[in-house]
């Protein structure tokens, strides 16, 4: 070897990748193991019914696909567009809340358009956080809210979400004794994963604390547009005072079911927003012009189809609820949103980590779950179950589950007698 491959050999050999401290602190992906098996018994042929993420499986409208068409011809539509949305998009948006939820909004300042809320949400965060900040994430968690955070170098406190005035009473708390008080407050109704839902009277609360103790507030309201029985999702924004302390962020990826499309929205403060703007102008050149023209047709004719989306999950949510309390499960019937939260029931509750439960069910049942665990702690002993497969689909999976449990409790039972 020359001297110079012999150099070039030591310069490789000492070479180190440093990989940043955030992305270090991020924890292994606690559904990696789910994806991969999904994955193999897919590949091997297995027809698994996938209920473990909240992927909507139906189209949009024959209209919002259409206009999607028509404008991705039309040149002009295929430059850089302004990254907080085209102004008639912002209009539509602010529009909306005005006559769903009686909130008036500046289109110009106090409304965004985002790369799907997660998107918005997580450049929201970089946007507030730094270190030394503290972020309140009600428990248990989606996990952006709590990573978003811990990628933009903040610090994250968990409160358990189940008990309203247990909730209030424990952000109270920890402001009185945290010192620096908390930055932020992270909201998610109607509740991912565990579908709790709240009454306007609650965010009403929600902006007396935010005054009190001075943090800002993000509330994402990814499921809106997705209720049952009567129920309607309060915004947050419709509390009095809210665009003083915080925003909100939505998105069509649910009731418009345009999710791969990319499309959400932040409302409220404008300072948040500008600050959101100043973020996104580093990091991105806007939304496909096409996309947002489509989405201001879906917009304007989306009351009948969202209703009608409603309907066909609350459909779904019963005949999967309803399938497993037959089989002696205890769910609860969410009001809202696209997920059943299932107690595990016993004694597999007793026997095993919920995380192997869902691995089972997968492995032996041909059905994906999401192990609550991956959701925190406070997710042990649950299931998250999505409803995007058809009431049909959802009856098969209460028989593979059914099946699967028989013969695995055969099993454990030959074993221990």
């Amino acid at each position: 070897m020359n001297n110079d491959n012999q150099e070039n050999a030591n310069l490789n050999d000492e070479f180190e990748i440093n990989i940043a401290s955030r992305v270090l602190r991020l924890p292994p992906y606690l559904f990696g193991r789910i994806n991969n098996m999904l994955y193999q018994k897919r590949r091997a042929g297995s027809d698994v019914i996938d209920l473990g993420m909240g992927n909507p499986s139906d189209p949009p409208t024959d209209e919002v696909i259409a206009k999607l068409n028509e404008a991705s011809v039309d040149p002009k539509n295929h430059g850089y567009s302004k990254s907080n949305g085209i102004v008639n998009l912002r209009r539509e948006v602010a529009g909306k809340y005005l006559k769903k939820y009686g909130v008036r909004l500046d289109p110009e300042t106090e409304v965004m358009t985002c790369l799907g809320s997660k998107e918005g949400f997580s450049h929201m965060c970089l946007a507030l956080m730094g270190p030394g900040d503290t972020a309140i994430v009600p428990s248990p968690y989606f996990p952006v809210h709590m990573y978003a955070v811990a990628l933009a170098s903040g610090n994250v406190i968990t409160l358990e979400v189940g008990d309203h005035d247990q909730f209030l009473e424990n952000i109270a708390y920890t402001c009185e004794h945290l010192v620096p008080k908390p930055k932020l407050l992270i909201l998610c109704y109607p509740h991912n994963p565990s579908t709790v839902t709240v009454e306007p009277e609650f965010f009403e609360r929600v902006v007396k604390l935010a005054k009190k103790y001075g943090f800002m507030v993000i509330s994402d309201f990814a499921y809106a547009d997705v209720a049952f029985d009567g129920y309607k999702p309060p915004s947050f924004l419709s509390a009095k005072g809210a665009s003083d302390v915080g925003v909100e962020f939505t998105t069509m990826s649910k009731g418009y079911n345009m999710a791969g499309w990319r499309v959400g929205f932040c409302a409220g403060n404008a300072k948040m927003i500008n600050a959101l703007g100043v973020i996104k102008g580093y990091y991105d050149y806007g939304m496909f012009q096409a996309i947002q023209i489509a989405a201001i047709v879906a917009m304007r004719g989306g009351d009948v189809a969202i209703e009608n989306q409603s309907r066909i999950y609350e459909g779904r949510r019963d005949a999967l609820a309803d399938g497993l309390n037959r089989l002696g499960w205890n769910v609860t019937k969410p009001k809202a949103g696209m997920f059943l939260w299932a107690p595990i029931p016993e004694p597999w509750k007793s026997r095993m980590s919920t995380m192997d439960f869902a691995m089972m069910l997968l492995e032996k049942g041909d059905v994906a779950v999401s192990p609550g665990s991956g959701f925190g702690e406070s997710g042990e002993g649950y299931l998250r179950m999505s409803l995007v497969e058809n009431e049909n689909r959802l009856k098969q999976a209460v028989k593979q589950i059914q099946r699967c449990l028989e013969r695995e409790e055969e099993k454990y039972t030959v074993s221990t007698s």
